[in-house]
């Protein structure tokens, strides 16, 4: 049994990065689809698919970004923040700047699973899921 599958997700798009895949699979869940579909729109990502596998489970692929001669890959970094034995919830008002505005912070709000400009501009707080330069 997986206790923290937001973790899970990251680690395995981590290790795909450094291994320089293609891409990376994951079992799906609609909040891991909600943080992929948001590294996608933030450019850190080149596409998110999601499908039904034979056994009837979800299951989740990122294909990852890769850029220039040396294919670095777009996701320098990513940290959890929530975790399940501490979980930290921030307000609009106390939101973090991810490498002073670079990064992107990922919550999960009242309205949705958002990124930290979205949230500031919404004014809403939640719980703060990752972060991602």
């Amino acid at each position: 049994m997986m206790t923290d599958p937001i973790a899970d997700m990251l680690a395995r798009i981590r290790n795909a990065a450094q291994a320089r895949h293609e891409r990376a699979e994951m079992p799906g869940s609609s909040l891991k689809l909600a943080v992929a579909q948001l590294l996608k729109a933030e450019g850190y990502v080149q596409d998110v698919t999601s499908e039904k596998t034979d056994d009837g489970r979800s299951k989740i692929t990122v294909f990852l970004k890769y850029g220039g001669r040396e294919r670095k890959s777009a996701i320098v970094g990513m940290r959890k923040r929530s975790r399940p034995g501490r979980r930290i919830y921030v307000g609009c008002d106390e939101i973090p700047k991810v490498q002073n505005g670079i990064g992107v912070a990922i919550l999960s709000t009242s309205s949705g699973v958002v990124t930290d400009r979205v949230a500031r501009e919404r004014r809403v707080g939640g719980e703060l899921l990752c972060e991602v330069w």
